[in-house]
């Protein structure tokens, strides 16, 4: 294995992550994340965790909730 094999590697890895950014796949996962701390918080951060949830989502190129 050569560099050109990595290289190739890395460009194959980076478009299946957009395909999943558009198909919603990290979408999905960021929300079953905050449901998941919000449950196991009692909902005592919620606002921290939207604020977090959210700069993760504008960080991916999406939109805040």
């Amino acid at each position: 294995m050569d560099f050109d094999d990595i290289k190739d590697g890395a460009g194959d890895l980076i478009e299946k992550g957009k395909e999943a950014v558009t198909d919603g796949a990290v979408d999905k996962v960021i929300d079953a994340v905050e449901d998941f701390i919000d449950d196991k918080t009692g909902h005592k951060f919620d606002d921290k965790v939207d604020a977090a949830t959210d700069a993760v989502r504008k960080a991916l190129g999406g939109q805040a909730d």
